[in-house]
């Protein structure tokens, strides 16, 4: 029989599970070719500033097969409603009997991502890290700085919005988690402080340049999730010590290096896929002088590894 858990039950659980482990295994499970990950399903409304994302796959010799729904409505918190929505689906593949529906509501997919960028800051952050900055102003900017502090020991943040209102809700939401936090209008200034540089919007235009970016610094971007969406310079990627993805094949379609690939800003040949760097911590950051990259527009492993922690937790219940 089919179990459908709601979204009360989803985050009690979630509160147990080291969610920053269970995406690393992921990743490190996605680069060693253990998993079978099908091309996104995606639908835009761009009338309503609207998408879904379809995102599905399996482990090898796994029980179960994972297939989630995301949606990211960005009007709607003028209508009082969530941005995000949408649920997973845990099959069995033994069977392909439909055995959990995870009604999330789009916290496990926000999760997920946030850990996602807390993996990358662990293994391509330096190690003196004095500013954190952080790009953008929604759901993602709050919980990245939520993850990092998992990570990082620094509590110094500054926090860069294009409206004013929105920037200092956020801080005062981060400010709140123990963080000295300054919202700052000048986005160069940000970059120049920050050793760690976290960006969230859903721009599609490039917000950082190069001339921005010093050395030593790591940028996770996260943002950009399709193929129109951009946040990072791709001068910026050209002049990159490390280009990391979470999945090289989705990259090159989406994305940062989507976009530096093609006016030939990124050699494909040197990108470097998260979890082979989790494998072998060598082939990561080796002195703080050099400037780091992870581009993550997020990947179904990342939904099978949750979904499959918090599945296996609420059914001990």
């Amino acid at each position: 029989m089919t179990e459908v858990f709601k979204i009360n039950e989803i985050l009690e659980a979630l509160e147990g599970i080291d969610v920053i482990a269970v995406i690393a295994e992921g990743f490190k499970a996605l680069s060693q070719g253990k998993v079978d990950i099908p091309p996104i399903g995606e639908m835009l409304f761009p009338k309503v500033n609207g998408e879904l994302h379809i995102k599905y796959g399996a482990i090898e010799s796994d029980d179960d097969f994972v297939v989630k729904l995301a949606t990211g409505f960005f009007e709607n918190p003028k209508l009082g409603l969530n941005p995000f929505s949408g649920c997973m689906l845990v099959f069995s593949q033994k069977t392909g009997q439909l055995s959990s529906v995870l009604l999330e509501e789009g916290e496990l997919t926000n999760h997920r991502t946030a850990a996602a960028g807390a993996v990358a800051a662990k293994y391509l952050a330096p190690k003196e890290i004095d500013m954190i900055g952080i790009v953008g102003t929604g759901v993602q900017a709050r919980l990245q700085a939520l993850y990092l502090q998992r990570v990082t020991d620094c509590r110094n943040l500054m926090i860069w919005g294009r409206d004013k209102d929105k920037t200092l809700s956020a801080a005062e939401d981060i400010r709140s988690m123990g963080y000295d936090v300054k919202p700052e209008k000048n986005l160069a200034a940000l970059c120049g402080a920050s050793q760690i540089i976290v960006t969230t919007t859903p721009s599609t235009e490039p917000l950082i340049e190069l001339e921005m970016v010093r050395p030593g610094t790591h940028i996770t971007a996260m943002g950009s999730d399709t193929s129109e969406k951009c946040e990072i310079a791709p001068d910026v990627l050209k002049v990159a010590d490390i280009v990391a993805a979470d999945s090289i094949d989705q990259a090159v379609k989406r994305g940062e290096i989507s976009q530096a690939l093609r006016v030939n800003k990124c050699d494909r040949d040197k990108l470097i896929e998260l979890g082979s760097i989790i494998l072998n911590p060598s082939m990561g950051r080796v002195n703080d002088n050099q400037i780091t990259i992870a581009d993550l527009s997020g990947v179904a492993i990342q939904d099978i590894m949750i979904a499959k922690a918090v599945t296996k937790k609420l059914r001990k219940k």
